[in-house]
């Protein structure tokens, strides 16, 4: 819980919002949130006369979602698993140097190319849209909880650098080189990896049964 008089910087710490509660309260159940989209996915048939080509595109889409969350977190590391507040310093390199919430929108692209591979692309905006509505909360949260424990540097990264659309004229955008290897980064992300390797797997079970 938050003090709400400890000073951080020109800062104080103020109560959190409601907004902002349910977006830490979502931020730590984010594991278990996607299981009713995992049981769309699986359990839905795919509407007759779908296109065959709709496995590939969205396998590309999710392969797209994984490329920009490994960026990020060859910049970000293992912070970015966490469950708690421990939310880490304020990282501005990579692919957060043109957009604050890489990760999210990663995620975004992940199932949203997994309701396209499920041959469900009616599903696909509405699993995108309950995500941005899910992530939009949470990042309310955390822009409040870093505002408050980081201060002005925070306040002109989120000045400087878009929210969600990436922005390539952003101040912040020069190359800057990684700050994690790439063998630290797949352990990092490993159970990512795996998640999406049974995905496809657990898809093409329900294409052939």
């Amino acid at each position: 819980m938050l003090s709400t008089t400890s000073p951080v910087g020109d800062y104080n710490l103020k109560p959190l919002t409601f907004a902002s509660r349910a977006g830490g309260w979502l931020f730590r159940q984010r594991t278990w949130l996607p299981l009713p989209l995992v049981a769309a996915l699986l359990l839905i048939p795919p509407p007759q006369g779908t296109p065959a080509s709709l496995p590939l595109a969205g396998a590309v889409v999710v392969v797209l979602g994984e490329i920009i969350r490994l960026w990020a977190v060859l910049h970000i590391g293992a912070i970015s698993r966490t469950r708690s507040d421990r939310l880490g310093p304020l990282v501005a390199s990579g692919p957060f140097a043109y957009v604050r919430n890489p990760l999210y929108l990663g995620n975004i692209l992940l199932w949203t190319g997994f309701a396209i591979a499920a041959r469900l692309a009616w599903l696909a905006p509405v699993v995108a849209l309950l995500l941005a509505l899910e992530y939009h909360a949470i990042v309310r949260w955390e822009e409040q909880l870093l505002t408050t424990r980081i201060g002005e540097p925070y306040a002109q990264y989120m000045r400087e650098v878009p929210r969600w659309l990436p922005s390539f004229a952003a101040t912040g955008a020069a190359p800057t080189p990684a700050v994690f290897s790439w063998r630290q980064t797949l352990f990092s992300e490993r159970g990512t990896l795996i998640a999406i390797a049974a995905g496809f797997l657990l898809l093409w079970l329900k294409a052939r049964f």
